[in-house]
């Protein structure tokens, strides 16, 4: 079980081989023990991925294909502050593609992706509940409704602060 070194801390690794020892004699317990691993490492890295069918005694493409299955899994790293634009059907019409498209150019990177210093990370969601503030993104827990492009640098300069 070296793989999960290469992925992080000798202590995240200790942590996830007591998840697999805890857990693999529960029936079902590849979601469990990879949601754990996920809150241990911020995503699920492929030598994360390996430890845990080691441990487990089933193949690396079980559980590559359980990771990639549910959305709830990331295979990426994730940003301290993680942003989610809303590109469910209100967002949509009322322009969430442009606050999207917005957000990438200010941070530089692509839907999917962290920034290298690992501040923010941006996904789209397909709708967060909160139709009549159109268009929404979340950053963190945070709501940001009724959109415009030109807002978005303030939004993320405030997260930017809070870091210095």
């Amino acid at each position: 079980m070296e793989h999960c070194n290469a992925c992080g801390t000798a202590e995240q690794a200790e942590k996830l081989r007591a998840v697999i020892e805890s857990s693999r004699e529960t029936p079902g317990c590849l979601m469990h023990i990879l949601q754990e691993a996920q809150a241990i490492y911020g995503f699920l890295p492929i030598g994360v991925q390996k430890t845990i069918a080691e441990g487990l005694g089933i193949s690396l493409s079980e559980v590559y294909g359980v990771v990639t299955f549910y959305s709830q899994f990331s295979l990426k790293p994730k940003g301290k502050h993680r942003i989610s634009v809303c590109l469910g059907t209100a967002c949509y019409v009322k322009g969430s593609d442009k606050i999207l498209a917005e957000v990438e150019k200010q941070l530089g990177i692509k839907c999917g992706e962290c920034t290298e210093d690992g501040l923010f990370s941006i996904d789209s969601c397909r709708c967060v509940g909160a139709c009549g503030l159109a268009p929404v993104m979340m950053v963190g827990e945070e709501v940001y409704g009724k959109l415009e492009p030109g807002k978005i640098k303030d939004i993320l300069d405030q997260y930017r602060r809070e870091e210095q």
